[in-house]
């Protein structure tokens, strides 16, 4: 495609490396002393760590900047200097004159379904970037009518699929309307030599058949504020605590501490305290809610997993506007069989299940999707409630999703499980038994630090 100056959509499945297979290309480019001008990649604000991360573990000689934030002050000479520069969507109109007087290498929208409404200012302003080169990033590039992919190519290749009104005539009227089979078929000889696309059916015999895939998600606003509040009040409480008790008498204290952080980065709705009641907004929820509808439209059967049965209640409340169906299993559960076999006969995509509740003993090897939406302090415990899928009778690949509220306690838990071997013990069962304290005092000082 870039060879003869065409344009094209990489829609892959989720899970099979779309970041990477553009690094790989981008970092090509520059090989080959064509990338005499930068890549810009639009993402949302959730990914542009990921991006930065990727490119530094994968190709290391790329140079990469993210333009987010207050702090973004540079200038078009300075975005210059680098390989690769990250921004986010929401930044598309508000930088408009940065964009338009650097003369981008590559342009590529990731998710680039965000630009679905040809009408919105994301869309018109992408369409305006001057770019050597375009991509666009999407796993579903229609996800409710081919008006979508028509602003997809807009952007790509403007005029290639006619303007929106011609196109809407003679295509989308009759498909959608009428289900013509010859005009369906016209489109896709004209639009597919344009898309890449991988299923992962497809790929399964090149991948392993467990794919884990830890995503971190930025807490921000209201919410990074109430997470710096909490730390600061738990950290006296624990060094108090610390003086007056000792290290092994301030377990409890400790074990307090942490749960409250782990709930506010799951939601802040899940503490009992004044000052999380003004706080609504959860970025591992929001992050949660855009993932699962592209999921289920992949045909995706998912099991999702939490400790708070009451984080599953929150995120029940919001997938009727989704028009997800879904079964849940707690401890409080009636009819335990009866929910289950909802989602093994395949009535449902979707299966809330409670740690405490559906760690073990459960069978479901229909699934081919796991989501931590909370990480657990021991490993063993996550991979029990993995291996309700991911076990004998099982003829998929299993993809494993780890939610992972980005800088916080749950990341460093994370660094703290590989570095320390007693963490991966149960914290509960186990610590009857245990005669040295679950936490020392450099662990608590580490998972107390400040969120970033």
């Amino acid at each position: 495609m870039r060879e003869h100056r065409l344009a094209g959509i990489l829609a892959d499945d989720m899970g099979l490396g779309k970041t990477l297979q553009t690094l790989a290309h981008i970092l090509t480019e520059k090989q080959a002393g064509r990338l005499t001008q930068p890549a810009l990649i639009v993402a949302p604000v959730s990914l542009l760590g990921n991006w930065q991360r990727e490119a530094a573990r994968f190709c290391p000689d790329l140079s990469t900047h993210i333009h987010h934030g207050l702090s973004r002050h540079e200038t078009e000479q300075e975005l210059c200097r680098f390989d690769v520069v990250i921004t986010a969507y929401s930044l598309l109109s508000r930088d408009r004159e940065m964009w338009m007087h650097v003369p981008w290498h590559l342009l590529v929208l990731d998710e680039a379904q965000n630009i679905k409404n040809a009408n919105t200012n994301a869309a018109q302003v992408v369409s305006e970037i001057p770019a050597l080169h375009r991509l666009c990033l999407s796993g579903t590039p229609i996800e409710n009518h081919l008006g979508e992919l028509w602003s997809q190519f807009h952007f790509l290749m403007p005029g290639f699929l006619g303007s929106q009104r011609r196109f809407t005539e003679l295509f989308r009227n009759p498909i959608e309307r009428q289900g013509s089979v010859e005009k369906m078929a016209q489109l896709r000889a004209r639009v597919t030599p344009f898309m890449l696309r991988r299923t992962k059916d497809l790929v399964a015999n090149e991948l392993p058949p467990k794919i884990d895939t830890l995503m971190r998600v930025p807490l921000d606003g209201k919410q990074a504020d109430l997470y710096e509040t909490i730390r600061l009040g738990m950290e006296k409480t624990v060094r108090d605590a610390l003086n007056t008790q000792g290290l092994a008498k301030s377990q409890i204290t400790i074990l307090d501490a942490l749960l409250k952080l782990r709930q506010v980065c799951c939601d802040p709705r899940l503490l009992k305290l004044s000052a999380a009641s003004q706080v609504r907004a959860s970025a591992k929820l929001e992050q949660l809610l855009d993932m699962l509808p592209e999921m289920v439209a992949e045909g995706r059967k998912i099991l999702l997993f939490s400790q708070f049965t009451q984080m599953l209640g929150l995120i029940e409340e919001a997938l009727p506007a989704l028009g997800i169906p879904w079964v849940k299993l707690t401890g409080q559960s009636k009819n335990r069989d009866k929910i289950i076999d909802q989602f093994t006969n395949g009535q449902v995509p979707l299966f809330l299940i409670s740690l405490k509740a559906g760690g073990v003993g459960l069978n479901l090897p229909q699934a081919d999707t796991v989501i931590h939406y909370d990480p657990w302090w021991n490993p063993a415990v996550e991979n029990q409630a993995t291996d309700r899928a991911h076990r004998i009778g099982q003829t998929q690949n299993v993809w494993v999703v780890k939610l992972v509220a980005q800088g916080t306690i749950e990341e460093r838990m994370l660094a703290l499980q590989e570095r320390k071997a007693q963490l991966a013990t149960d914290m509960y069962e186990g610590a009857v038994k245990r005669k040295e304290p679950l936490f020392g005092e450099s662990d608590v000082s580490e998972l107390l630090k400040p969120l970033g």
